[in-house]
């Protein structure tokens, strides 16, 4: 291994969350928002590298849509304006519409509150050849619930098994499951949010729920812990990103799936051997 991709991958463990299953709370006080550790102090240089590696993965998603053995499950979660738009516009837009799809999950409608909360999940895993990324994701349904109070900790600790158990079954059946948990500070949130008060081309993106939700900044941190111990599993482990510079969360994530998709030995099916010497008239 090169002693590049070596300090990449010792990086990456630092970032990620302990997956031997016992489940204890993972401190996020352990990884700063503002560090770099897949960047540098040029930005510049970081841009340039984000939209090289933008490139390189649609190459590889052409590749993983072809050989149709994999299916890949990207899940990004973090507060209001930690990034999850824009990683999405940084790091997908250049792959093709046909193979890659995204899903911003939103409140339950009534029909979906009236199932199971992985009922509506289910329906958008992805299928063999596609990348689905969930913007947001069935993690709202333990993050907001425990944040609220509407449901115990028996409850909570009942659903972490229950998404542990879904997606073991998903990556039995083929699916790569890649999560992300996009890190920002407080002080960062608040610049994110003055910005689109500010300015009215933003203004869609603002709601005074924000501000709500803005309040329970520690419980949301607390809940987030908890998640991570418990859910970061060999089978679908979670990486936290330190995203208070943008390029810099683009970077990190579009490494990571680079690597992800290269680890695959991903390869174009065999061709029909009565194509050998056809001659189109």
């Amino acid at each position: 291994m090169p002693s590049s991709e070596r300090a990449r991958q010792l990086t990456l463990s630092s970032c990620q969350p302990p997956t031997d299953g016992k489940g204890r709370p993972f401190s996020l006080d352990g990884i700063n928002p503002s560090d770099k550790p897949f960047g540098s102090d040029d930005k510049a240089a970081d841009k340039a590298a984000v939209e090289a590696l933008a490139i390189e993965l649609d190459a590889l998603q052409n590749l993983f849509y072809a050989d149709r053995r994999f299916k890949l499950l990207v899940i990004l979660q973090g507060m209001d304006t930690s990034g999850k738009d824009g990683t999405l516009r940084a790091v997908f837009s250049r792959m093709s519409p046909l193979g890659v799809h995204t899903v911003g999950w939103k409140a339950p409608t009534e029909p979906e509150r009236a199932r199971d909360y992985l009922w509506r999940i289910h329906q958008q895993v992805p299928a063999a050849g596609e990348i689905m990324v969930f913007n947001r994701s069935h993690y709202e349904d333990v993050l907001v619930p425990v944040v609220n109070g509407w449901i115990t900790p028996g409850q909570a600790s009942q659903r972490y098994a229950h998404i542990n158990d879904f997606e073991r079954m998903l990556a039995e059946t083929g699916t790569i499951i890649l999560k992300f948990m996009l890190h920002i500070s407080l002080d960062e949130q608040r610049e994110r949010l003055q910005e689109r008060v500010d300015d009215p081309a933003k203004h869609w993106k603002f709601s005074m729920g924000d501000l709500e939700v803005r309040k329970q900044w520690d419980a949301y941190q607390k809940a987030y812990e908890a998640l991570l111990g418990a859910t970061s599993v060999p089978h679908a482990p979670w990486t936290v990103v330190p995203a208070n510079s943008k390029t810099h969360r683009n970077l990190m994530i579009a490494t990571v799936l680079r690597d992800a998709l290269q680890s695959l030995s991903l390869r174009y099916p065999t061709g029909d051997p009565a194509l050998t010497g056809l001659k189109i008239v």
